[in-house]
């Protein structure tokens, strides 16, 4: 455990609460944490989990801009249920990804974990992306990406990670109900 991996751990819980409770807030914290994860990953070489740190930088920003600007009506943005070709597709074009980032991973790097690697790297974008549009089903995928995510934190020794996991676990279940509830009122 280092200095850094506990100020990063801190943005993490702060970014995932914020993002359950739909506060703008969530972005910048969330940019912060992906930062510093991006030189955490890098050293424990993960290396599919360093460049989606890159990737979530944008996505940060993208996510801040389109929360940030609102709905049709200028209002805030509203949570929604993905249209079935969002949903399907993009759970294909995930799995597909995966499959090949996992098998670039284990045969061109020294890379630790190479399919778990890459298999929580690409469906951590899926959701990300999802919960840049408000999405609801994004917190499916989260708690996809946690379940595995934490047993692989372990394994390397990221244990500040791995707890910070466990928790982004259940906040996921928590913005899955909040986010729910307000399609389903």
């Amino acid at each position: 455990m280092t200095p850094i991996e506990g100020v990063a751990t801190a943005l993490g819980l702060a970014s995932v609460w914020l993002s359950a409770r739909q506060s703008l807030w969530c972005w910048p914290t969330g940019l912060g944490m992906v930062t510093l994860y991006l030189v955490i990953f890098w050293e424990a070489k993960l290396y599919a989990d360093m460049a989606l740190q890159g990737v979530y930088i944008a996505l940060q920003v993208y996510g801040w801009a389109v929360w940030a600007r609102g709905g049709d009506d200028g209002g805030r943005l509203p949570v929604r249920g993905a249209r079935p070709a969002e949903l399907w597709g993009g759970l294909a074009l995930a799995t597909a990804v995966s499959l090949a980032a996992g098998a670039a991973l284990a045969r061109l790097t020294d890379g630790s974990l190479p399919w778990l690697d890459a298999t929580t790297a690409t469906f951590s974008l899926l959701a990300q992306a999802w919960m840049s549009r408000k999405i609801w089903q994004a917190w499916r995928v989260w708690i996809l990406v946690d379940v595995l995510s934490v047993p692989m934190y372990a394994a390397k020794g990221l244990w500040l990670t791995c707890a910070l996991y466990t928790v982004f676990l259940g906040l996921a279940w928590m913005g899955l109900r909040a986010w729910r509830k307000e399609v389903e009122s």
